[in-house]
């Protein structure tokens, strides 16, 4: 699960790593009222968890309090990348003297972990490894001896960073450790002119399956539609696009994600049903993906095998009844074939529900939820 930018700034402020003041705002009055608390220029940064923010305008210098309500107003709503930016994080303007990259994460191939340390940061590391790889500095990390002061003055040193670097190192392997994080990284760690080391900015993920030692505070960070997800006993994982997907079995889920992304739309989730779903499965699943904003279009891709086509019918029918008004705003590709597929589908087209619009193959069923997610 990623945080967002201000989650993963809180867990470095718990554990010692230098942070910009700041706190979140989800309206401009708000921004209006921590810059007027911070009394400095601040910078307003989107909350999307997604790069790319800079180059989309989600990232805007205000000179102060009247300036930060006028900058998140107009970053408040923001799209970027099929990302919603519904809150922004007001922030201390930090002049850096000098940019790092740093990261520590889970090195699946190797079974082990990596560290990625380099004197250029502020750009995405992806285009640093391609345009100049020997600026990246990799070291293998120990699971059992781990990173201390002098992994940490090592790393800083080969990579061309200050000696002060490492304590802020060393400490960030401490987050990957003590949160059960997958990945921690900072860019760019910063070196101001007056030679403090500061985060300006965060990226962590942490490891859904270290859910149990962090359960409270996981409450905090997830996503309240995972948490739904998880509550009604459905296998919900969030994604970045813009149609949800619901489907029987988890080979068909994966298959609808790869023939959505091949139609030129991102999914925005993975929901498998199961097998032997009831209709009241269905109805909650729909009902999971269309709380999700970032939702356009739905595609339920239903193969009747346990799961008969007419029971996932009248959850379709069942699940819009419950939603009311907030079942009309977008539009449902509904895909049903195999054990009582003609059931079903008589069944959706008895209801007439505006939102609902029926295609016989999984290929022209991808394609109309994709369009219709682009608003075409």
């Amino acid at each position: 699960m990623d945080l967002y930018e201000y989650q993963a700034k809180e867990l470095f402020g718990r554990h010692g790593i230098p942070v910009p003041a700041g706190k979140v705002a989800a309206t401009p009055a708000e921004a209006r009222e921590i810059a007027a608390e911070l009394n400095a220029p601040v910078v307003i940064k989107a909350q999307v968890k997604t790069g790319g923010r800079g180059k989309a305008g989600g990232i805007r210098p205000a000179a102060g309090p009247v300036s930060a309500e006028q900058e998140a107003a107009r970053v408040l709503g923001m799209d970027i990348k099929g990302h919603l930016a519904r809150r922004v994080l007001v922030e201390a303007a930090t002049v850096p003297f000098e940019e790092y990259y740093a990261a520590f994460l889970v090195d699946r191939a190797e079974g082990g972990f990596l560290a990625m340390v380099s004197g250029q940061g502020g750009m995405e590391i992806e285009e640093l490894a391609a345009t100049d790889p020997d600026a990246i500095v990799k070291l293998p990390i120990d699971p059992v001896t781990g990173v201390d002061a002098d992994t940490a003055r090592l790393l800083a040193a080969k990579a061309g960073l200050p000696e002060q670097a490492a304590d802020a190192l060393e400490r960030l392997w401490k987050v990957l450790v003590a949160e059960d994080a997958l990945l921690v990284e900072v860019n760019p760690l910063i070196c101001t002119t007056d030679q403090r080391i500061v985060a300006l900015d965060g990226k962590v993920t942490l490891d859904d399956n270290a859910y149990f030692r962090h359960a409270w505070e996981y409450a905090e960070r997830t996503d309240s539609l995972e948490d739904r997800a998880r509550a009604k006993g459905l296998n919900y994982v969030k994604l970045d696009g813009t149609v949800g997907i619901i489907g029987n079995g988890a080979g068909l889920v994966m298959s609808t994600l790869d023939v959505v992304a091949g139609a030129g739309a991102a999914p925005a989730n993975f929901l498998d049903i199961g097998g032997g779903a009831s209709a009241q499965v269905m109805a909650d699943g729909l009902e999971i993906i269309l709380a999700d904003p970032d939702v356009r279009s739905v595609l339920v891709n239903v193969f009747g095998g346990i799961t008969a086509c007419d029971a996932v019918a009248n959850g379709i029918v069942t699940a819009l009844q419950l939603l009311g008004e907030r079942g009309h705003g977008r539009p449902i590709v509904v895909r049903l074939d195999g054990n009582n597929a003609e059931v079903g589908r008589r069944i959706l087209s008895e209801a007439r529900h505006p939102a609902v619009r029926q295609v016989s193959t999984m290929d022209g069923a991808a394609e109309t939820a994709a369009r219709l997610a682009a608003g075409a």
